[in-house]
């Protein structure tokens, strides 16, 4: 039920005003002076205030300049609406009610009808300012940077860059493999850093045809083009005081690169069409799953972009590199589609949580969220076993396979096998029957490839079948 104060010094003005309001549903309170007011508000947190513009001592205007410096902590600091009522209805004192915060003004005598759309438009927009503020409040908690789940060494390194660099606006460059949370990384500085307030917008430069990128990104005046009927607002524009993520950003045509650069040096942007720069200040931050420095020798990117680009650096391992780090992100994605579910799965048995320690991840932490997320669905027990997530563990490779760097010139798929196999071999501690496993092959044909790599050298373990 919303809250409505109403401030008056006539004392039959307030009473009506109060049976009004109670009437249509508002809790109501009154006080006769700007003070008494102050202390009402500090009391019972209106949503919204209901003043008379001329009062003895204190006057409305000085009321709203009261009322928006005080702290309240009990409603998160959120301030009331103020309505403004004057018999006095002069413009001058009315736009300057407005200027110092007002959210509208009725004049005396009172017109019952407009009274009730007017409290009730306050009303509504308190409530969207506090949904507002639990929304940020929201975003902030679910992407804490104390919150990304990784304890291994090399995501604590990045874990203690974004916290050095979240409070800058340096541009950012996040490296990882598809699916290993690099736009997680990105919205978590966002919303620990000052612009946390503001637009955080996401693009993937590899979804965008060349001929919309600049578009895209700048805008555009009617006119600019065949079918530009009407000025569109670019992302840059629109995420002023914000921050933009470029995704797959090694993906971006070299005409767009040349633009972008202009953009981080000049700070300003020009729609297409359009004929003033609009000065912008956004914070960028860039992602990339390829090798940027072997981009640069091919001239597929601008080194001086490049550059721009990388003052801070993030690495972000591959899961295969993080093993350490799998049974944290079981339990997290588990709690995650338990509440999404409605269900109460407690966690997985120790066959599969092996088994999803040993696999190699090559969609990385995308895919182990996915797997979790039907495995919660399916599940008819209060536990995951292996069962319920092997299916989805396919290609069961070694780990290493995925480490393996492809030449440029192919690979010679028979020294391909023979590193995979002697790697099983090695790690199954020469047992066949662990290492085909490993391979996801079976105990004969795995010793039927072995025997002819090794014709003089079978392994010393060969468990009998």
């Amino acid at each position: 039920m919303p809250v409505v104060l109403v401030v008056d010094d006539e004392p039959l003005q307030r009473d009506i005003l109060k049976t009004i309001l109670e009437d249509e549903g508002y809790e109501t309170y009154t006080a006769s002076s700007g003070e008494e007011a102050l202390k009402v508000i500090t009391k019972y947190y209106p949503d919204v205030v209901l003043t008379d513009l001329k009062m003895e001592e204190m006057d409305g205007i000085e009321l709203i300049e009261a009322v928006s410096k005080l702290e309240l902590p009990a409603r998160d600091g959120l301030g009331s609406t103020m309505i403004i009522m004057t018999a006095h209805g002069t413009i001058s004192s009315v736009v300057d009610a407005m200027k110092k915060g007002a959210f509208d003004y009725l004049t005396k005598p009172l017109s019952k009808d407009s009274l009730i759309m007017t409290v009730k438009r306050a009303a509504e927009h308190t409530e969207l300012i506090r949904e507002n503020l639990q929304l940020h409040r929201e975003l902030y908690d679910r992407f804490r940077i104390e919150g990304i789940v990784g304890k291994s060494g090399m995501m604590q390194e990045a874990i203690e860059i974004m916290k050095k660099v979240s409070g800058s606006s340096a541009t950012v460059l996040i490296r990882g493999e598809s699916g290993t949370g690099k736009e997680l990384v990105a919205r978590a500085i966002h919303y620990n850093s000052p612009r946390r307030s503001k637009t955080f917008t996401a693009l993937n430069c590899a979804s965008i045809p060349e001929n919309l990128f600049e578009s895209e990104l700048f805008g555009y005046e009617p006119g600019a083009f065949t079918g530009a009927a009407a000025r569109r607002i670019g992302l840059f524009e629109g995420a002023n005081g914000g921050t933009i993520f470029l995704d797959e950003i090694g993906d971006m045509p070299q005409m767009m690169q040349s633009k972008l650069l202009r953009v981080l040096q000049d700070k300003e942007v020009r729609r297409l069409g359009g004929k003033e720069a609009i000065k912008i200040d956004v914070r960028i931050i860039t992602a990339t799953n390829k090798d940027l420095e072997k981009e640069l020798t091919k001239g597929n990117f601008r080194e001086d972009l490049y550059y721009r680009l990388r003052v801070v650096s993030i690495e972000l391992p591959p899961l295969r590199q993080r093993k350490s780090d799998v049974p944290e992100l079981v339990d997290f994605f588990t709690s995650k589609y338990n509440r999404e579910f409605g269900k109460r799965i407690k966690g997985v048995d120790e066959a599969a949580l092996t088994a999803m320690k040993e696999y190699g991840w090559p969609g990385n932490i995308r895919q182990l969220e996915s797997v979790i997320e039907r495995a919660v669905l399916m599940c008819d027990t209060d536990i995951i076993r292996l069962k319920d997530i092997k299916g989805e563990l396919r290609t069961l490779q070694p780990a290493e396979a995925f480490d393996m760097e492809l030449p440029e010139d192919g690979i010679n798929l028979e020294e391909l096998e023979e590193k995979l196999l002697r790697k099983a071999m090695s790690k199954a501690n020469g047992v066949v029957a662990k290492a085909a496993k490993l391979l996801g092959l079976s105990y004969k044909t795995f010793w039927y490839r072995w025997e002819k790599l090794n014709p003089n050298s079978p392994p010393a373990k060969k468990d009998p079948q």
